[in-house]
This record gives C-alpha cells, structure tokens and sequence, in this order.
C-alpha cells in the first residue's frame, strides 16, 4: 500500500509563507503526477497543482502567481511553497499522487494550514 505523508502545515499571518512537503513510500518515478488538492470547510476538494514525471505543471486558478510546486523524484518528495498567503487560503491540503501502472490514485492524510491574523 502507498503511503503520502505531508508536512509543513500550520498557522501563518496573511502575507506570510508556507512550503509543505509530501513523501511517498515508494520511488517518485512511480508516480505521474503527484501534487496536491486541498478542501477548505464546507467546500469541495479541489485542485492546487500537479506536476508530472518530467516536470510538467498543473495549477488551480487560486495557486496561479502564489504557489509553486516542485518534485524531487530520487527523494520520493513533492513540495508546495506559498507565498502572499490569504486567509481563504485556510483549508486542509492533500497530497496526490496517481500510478499509471495500476491505474490507482493515492492521498494523504492531509495537513492544516490556517491563515489568520
């Protein structure tokens, strides 16, 4: 079984900064894509970003200009730094990750972040 376990999640000010961090239990190279969603309360899950094997990106409308994620296929670990966070930002975010192989989607636990003043 596919393990995702985030980190880096929390409580920021607006205007603040935040990198999460999710490793996988097997090889990045596994994995096409990995990435993250998030769901903030009473709202659907919906899409922050993906990138692919080779490095292609996948932003929500929200992420586009704040976010920027990146993957280390060799440490098995995709990251999401967030910069000008807003407060409707707040939400839990999930990592993501799909195997092509056998046609299987993974998620994380998730981890909170809050942005509040």
């Amino acid at each position: 079984q596919v393990e995702l376990v985030e980190s880096g999640g929390g409580v920021v000010q607006p205007g603040g900064s935040l990198t999460l961090s999710c490793v996988a239990s097997e090889s990045g190279f596994n994995f096409n894509p990995m990435g993250w969603f998030r769901q903030a309360p009473g709202k659907e899950r919906e899409l922050v970003a993906t990138m692919g094997v080779l490095g292609n990106t996948n932003y929500g409308d929200s992420a586009k200009g704040r976010f920027t994620i990146s993957r280390d296929n060799d440490k098995r670990t995709v990251y999401l730094q967030m910069v000008s966070l807003k407060p409707e930002d707040t939400a839990v975010y999930y990592c993501y990750a799909r195997r092509p192989s056998r046609r299987a989607d993974y998620w994380g636990q998730g981890t909170l972040v809050n942005v509040t003043s």
